[in-house]
């Protein structure tokens, strides 16, 4: 495995725990279709989740927040749609987008910020 997915798989497994503890319950992750890929999809009471993970070894090439485009956030979106087709007994009321951002510091915990609803 080389060590840029490593540090990925790492981060998706902190924004994982971070969801659980903030009381989701999360239903898969790394989830893959013909168009792309939801890094976890979760529950939050009766709205569904889906939340795109990024993670940054440091903040050099612009914060892990940063690398969410308004092109990503309209991937996400046509993904979710696609979660839901491939998904026909789920019939969230809501539907939100968040993201994860994983910043791993040196000697410590990681940096984790979690910012709900971002399209």
């Amino acid at each position: 495995m080389r060590a840029k997915d490593a540090v990925g798989r790492y981060g998706e497994r902190v924004a994982a725990r971070l969801l659980v503890e903030a009381g989701m319950a999360v239903l898969e992750t790394n989830w893959r279709c013909r168009s792309g890929e939801v890094d976890i999809v979760a529950r939050d009471g009766d709205c569904l989740v889906l939340c795109e993970v990024k993670t940054r070894r440091s903040g050099r090439a612009g914060s892990a927040l940063e690398a969410v485009t308004p092109r990503k956030v309209g991937r996400l979106r046509g993904l979710a749609a696609e979660w839901l087709k491939a998904h026909p007994g789920v019939h969230p009321p809501r539907v939100r987008l968040d993201v994860v951002a994983v910043t791993v510091a040196e000697r410590g915990p990681a940096r984790v910020e979690h910012v709900r609803g971002v399209g």
